[in-house]
């Protein structure tokens, strides 16, 4: 018998820690070993025993779950995945948790209905401990990415969009994709402040729960010579900026002659996430090919890869993130098993690879 994931719970809710741990105790693969009220009788938890992944929230008394978190990161890091508010504080303050190290974030549900709520949301929470308890955090200097999305049926790409039937004509006009999920809040924040002004249009799928995109590309654009935002439909794709997908819905590239904008759409799960790298993928193999750069850095599982490959087949350069750097190796190790990667790259060489192309 495998040994299950040792999980610490630390919330100041009773409620919330009573589901939290029905909700984990009930997968074979996971064992909540201890429940705390806030980051003070945690510790005393964690001396008898340290788990493998916390369940952290992130606003409780005495101290709060950041600093906590920092703490952890410090003097003995361990995946930790957060469990926070979708309001406007509570994703800007997750996304401080993601920036201080966390491997993961899930929603909190609201005060109305929250012990149904959670108890549906018990899917993601597993995935998300999980895909932590997998991560690297020895990778993890500053940040994080977020956990994939609620198992269903793993559709492809076909449900979004149709494979690219021909290669589109070389323009000067040069596109960076870039597709990443855990892990890739760290990795997309060492990338994109390294870039100048002058860097190439960038669009980005980053796995990420709903509400939460806005408040990290908000983050990131107050660190980056390039424009940061998230993505609406229409939005021009131009030199010095770069778009990410919203949480919860797919990002197309298009092209109307020689210039580029995005499509946000709604639709079905793609590979087990919306939005997906997949998706975002096949457009730009569609309307931009050897026109681009396709880049699919850390995360868990295998979205973008096929994607990738696509981009890799209609002419487009294509650079996956080395295991080294990876707080994940999977999706990259995915795409470089399917022949889609032209080369792999250390994290800190990636802005190169991007100005290179440029």
């Amino acid at each position: 018998m495998s040994v299950r994931i040792k999980v610490l719970v630390v919330d100041d809710s009773a409620v919330v820690r009573k589901v939290l741990s029905e909700v984990l105790n009930s997968d074979v693969g996971i064992e909540v070993i201890a429940v705390a009220p806030d980051p003070i009788f945690a510790q005393e938890k964690m001396k008898k025993q340290w788990p493998d992944v916390v369940v952290l929230d992130v606003e409780m008394p005495r101290m709060d779950g950041i600093t906590f978190l920092r703490k952890i990161m410090t003097e003995r890091p361990t995946p930790v995945v957060i469990c926070s508010s979708i309001s406007q504080k509570g994703s800007e303050t997750a996304m401080q948790a993601l920036a201080a190290g966390a491997v993961g974030i899930v929603p909190k549900p609201g005060i109305g209905n929250r012990r149904a709520a959670m108890e549906d949301a018990g899917a993601d929470l597993v995935r998300a401990v999980k895909t932590a308890a997998h991560a690297n955090v020895r990778n993890l200097k500053s940040n994080s990415a977020m956990p994939p999305a609620v198992a269903m049926p793993k559709l492809n790409t076909d449900a979004i969009l149709p494979a690219a039937s021909q290669a589109m004509a070389q323009t000067t006009e040069r596109i960076v994709a870039i597709g990443t999920s855990t892990g890739g809040t760290q990795a997309l924040e060492t990338v994109l402040t390294a870039l100048p002004r002058v860097s190439p249009g960038i669009v980005i799928v980053q796995h990420m729960p709903e509400k939460f995109t806005a408040s990290f590309a908000a983050r990131l654009d107050t660190l980056c010579q390039i424009e940061v935002r998230e993505a609406q439909n229409g939005d021009r794709v131009m030199p010095g900026r770069a778009l990410i997908a919203p949480g919860g819905r797919h990002m197309l590239l298009k092209r109307n002659g020689s210039q580029y904008h995005v499509e946000v759409v709604d639709g079905p799960v793609v590979n087990r996430h919306r939005p997906s790298v997949d998706v975002l993928f096949r457009s730009v193999a569609k309307f931009a090919g050897r026109n681009a750069l396709g880049v699919i850095m850390t995360g868990m599982g295998d979205d973008g890869a096929r994607g990738l490959k696509e981009m890799h087949d209609v002419g487009a350069a294509t650079v996956a993130q080395d295991e080294a750097s990876c707080v994940v190796y999977g999706m990259p190790k995915e795409a470089v098993k399917l022949g889609g990667v032209d080369r792999s790259a250390s994290l800190q060489a990636i802005p190169a690879e991007i100005m290179k192309y440029a």
